[in-house]
C-alpha cells in the first residue's frame, strides 16, 4: 500500500467521526466494546495497521521512481538486477544505486524544467521559462535552494533539452542587485495585476504552500463586522479609508479583508516598480482598481511611516532582503519538501488540490534539507529512497 500524504490528516478525521458517530449512539468504543464497562485496552488506529502492513518492493518503486526521474520505464536490465539481488538489503542497494543514476541523466534535467513550470505555472516560452530552467539547474547542480531567492547572477538561463545542459546567463531587466526568481522578468511581467497582488500571491503559493492569508493568530480580534480580525499586525498598519489610501482594506463589511492584506500589503510594494513587460522602473508601474485605473501610490498599501516586510517582525526593505528572510524561513523549506514528496508521491499540486502533507509525515526529511543547507537534488534522493515511497 502507497503510503499516502493525507494519512495522517484523514486518520484524525475518521477518528473524529467515530466519535460523533460514537456520541449519538451513546458512548465510546474501543474496537471490542461488547456495551460493558471499559477495559482499558488502547483503540487501534485502522490506518496505522495498514501502514505497518506494508512491505518492501523496490521493483515496483522503481518503475515509479524511473517514470518520474526519466519519464522512462526502466529498462529490462535494471528490472531483472534488482528482482535477482537477493535478499531486502540487496535489493535496496541494487534499487538505490539507479536512483543516484536517474538523478545525472539529461533527461532528469528535463523533468525537472517540467516540474519547475508546474511549480511555478509559467514557461514553455523563452522570457517565461528563464524562472522554472533556473530552479532546474540548481536542482540538477545539487545547489541550495535558498539561491531560488538570493542568487544574484545567472538567474536567467537557457535550456538544452537534446542533451539536458544549461547555460548561465544574467537576466536583463533593470535590476542592479537580483534576488534570484523574485526579480526574475518573467514572472514579472507573467503576474502582472492592479497592486502587484498576484506577483506576491505567486511567492506565498509557490514558496509557503498556502493561500492567503499568511499569518494567522490564535485569538482574533471583533473589528465590528461578521469575523474577526486574525493576523498579527495591527489592523491600522496597512492602509484603508481613514488613513489615507484610496483602497478601504479597513473593510469588515463582508469579509475582513485584513485578514489577507495584512500580509500583502506589507509584500506587494516590493515589486510594484516593475511594469507589465518585467521591466524595473523608477516609478511604481502598477494600476489601482478605482475608477479609471489611476497608477498605485505607496499610500494606498501601506501608512506613512509603516515598512515592508516578509511577515509581522520580518521587516524587508528590498527584494534581496526579502530573499533573505524566505531562506531563512523554515516554513519555506518545509514547502520544499512537501512538494518533492507530493511530486513523488503522484498527488496533485499542494495548493491547488489541497493535497497537504502532515508535517510529521516529513518532519525528518526536513531537518535533514535544513541541515544540508538545502541541497535540493539530495533532498530528491532521501524523498525516493525512503520507506514510504518503496513500501506497498
Amino acid at each position: 500500500m502507497r503510503k499516502n500524504s493525507t494519512l495522517g490528516t484523514l486518520s484524525r478525521v475518521l477518528a473524529a467521526a467515530a466519535l460523533a458517530g460514537a456520541a449519538c449512539t451513546g458512548g465510546t468504543s474501543t474496537g471490542d466494546d461488547d456495551g460493558g464497562d471499559d477495559d482499558g485496552t488502547t483503540p487501534v488506529d485502522e490506518w496505522d495497521q495498514k501502514l505497518a502492513e506494508r512491505e518492501y518492493d523496490y521493483n515496483a518503486a522503481l518503475r515509479i521512481a524511473s517514470l518520474r526521474l526519466t519519464g522512462k520505464l526502466p529498462t529490462l536490465a535494471e528490472v531483472k538486477a534488482v528482482a535477482d539481488a537477493g535478499d531486502v538489503a540487496a535489493q535496496k542497494a541494487v534499487y538505490e544505486s539507479f536512483v543516484r543514476s536517474y538523478l545525472d541523466t539529461p533527461e532528469f534535467a528535463g523533468q525537472m524544467v517540467r516540474f519547475w513550470r508546474d511549480t511555478f505555472k509559467m514557461g514553455e516560452a523563452a522570457m517565461l521559462d528563464t524562472a522554472p530552467v533556473f530552479a532546474a539547474q540548481l536542482t540538477v547542480e545539487n545547489r541550495s535552494y535558498s539561491e531560488l531567492f538570493t542568487a544574484t547572477t545567472g538567474t536567467c538561463p537557457t535550456f538544452n533539452a537534446a542533451d539536458g545542459t544549461f547555460t548561465a546567463a544574467d537576466c536583463q531587466n533593470g535590476v542592479t542587485t537580483h534576488a534570484g526568481v523574485l526579480s526574475n522578468p518573467g514572472v514579472q511581467a507573467h503576474f502582472y495585476s492592479n497592486m502587484a497582488f498576484r506577483r506576491v500571491r505567486w511567492v506565498q503559493e509557490a514558496f509557503a504552500c498556502t493561500a492567503y492569508p499568511a499569518e494567522i493568530v490564535e485569538q482574533g480580534v471583533e473589528m465590528g463586522g461578521a469575523q474577526a480580525y486574525t493576523a498579527p499586525w495591527p489592523f491600522e498598519s496597512i492602509a484603508g479609508a481613514g488613513n489615507g489610501g484610496t483602497v478601504d482594506f479597513h473593510d469588515t463589511s463582508a469579509v475582513v479583508c485584513a485578514n489577507c492584506h495584512a500580509t500583502m500589503n506589507h509584500l506587494a510594494p516590493l515589486f510594484a516598480n516593475f511594469d507589465e513587460d518585467g521591466v524595473l522602473q523608477n516609478t511604481i508601474q502598477v494600476k489601482t482598481p478605482n475608477d479609471g485605473a489611476p497608477d498605485a501610490q505607496l499610500s494606498d498599501w501601506l501608512p506613512a511611516g509603516e515598512a515592508t516586510a516578509w511577515r509581522f517582525g520580518v521587516p524587508a526593505a528590498d527584494l534581496p532582503a526579502l530573499g533573505q528572510a524566505m531562506a531563512a524561513d523554515a516554513k519555506v523549506a518545509e514547502c520544499a519538501v512537501a512538494r518533492y514528496w507530493n511530486w513523488a508521491m503522484g498527488k496533485g499540486d499542494i495548493v491547488d488540490t489541497l493535497s497537504l502533507v502532515p508535517p510529521e509525515t516529513i518532519q525528518a526529511h526536513v531537518a535533514s534539507f535544513q541541515a544540508s543547507g538545502g541541497l535540493m537534488k539530495d533532498a530528491i534522493l532521501a524523498v525516493y529512497t525512503s520507506d514510504d515511497f518503496v513500501k506497498f
